[in-house]
């Protein structure tokens, strides 16, 4: 996806910061996310997940996405095995935004990969690529900025915020996100059995 230069394309005075192409695209998928997904129930998960996969994003079998997620570009969206998109979570992939396997992005969370060059006299669009690691949660309301590269393990408490990458099994919370602890994961008896 092309971010057309601010100063040629007048972004300041209300010109685009996409390619006609790309808004027309985002058009219709807007559109059909909102007729055909956001109402959805939980258990019609499958049909919101070929909707994604239809215009483009790569989705694992067992991926959850919730019909009140807003995804704002589905081809710039990788989803792994039995990660979930919860309820209101934003998805803006003006960049690649991975999530691997078994990774939570809860309620409300916002992955935000694109900001603008606030040095910049024409306020340039800036993307880079956000990645949330396997068995990573980013709890709710919270928020991750772009180019953030999320550890596996690594946990982002409620409304905590993140522009620095977190290191993989640490807990995090606040604003800026502080490291809290180390994350330990309890098997079950049954499991360690």
């Amino acid at each position: 996806m092309k971010i057309l230069d601010a100063n040629s394309a007048g972004t300041l005075e209300g010109g685009p910061t996409f390619t006609l192409g790309n808004r027309v695209f985002r058009g219709f998928w807007n559109l059909t996310w909102l007729l055909l997904a956001s109402w959805t129930p939980p258990i019609f998960n499958s049909w919101r997940v070929m909707l994604l996969r239809l215009f483009g994003a790569k989705v694992a079998p067992g991926a959850f996405v919730y019909g009140s997620a807003r995804i704002w570009y589905p081809p710039q969206l990788e989803i792994g095995r039995r990660a979930i998109i919860g309820r209101r979570a934003s998805i803006y992939s003006v960049a690649m935004i991975t999530l691997h396997d078994y990774a939570n992005v809860s309620q409300g969370a916002h992955l935000c990969s694109a900001g603008h060059d606030i040095d910049d006299a024409h306020f340039q669009t800036v993307a880079r690529p956000i990645t949330i690691g396997a068995q990573a949660w980013i709890a709710a309301e919270a928020f991750v900025g772009p180019g953030v590269t999320i550890g596996e393990g690594a946990v982002l408490g409620a409304r905590g915020c993140t522009f620095s990458d977190l290191e993989p099994w640490t807990v995090y919370a606040g604003n800026p996100a502080r490291a809290l602890r180390a994350r330990k994961v309890h098997r079950s008896a049954q499991s360690r059995a």
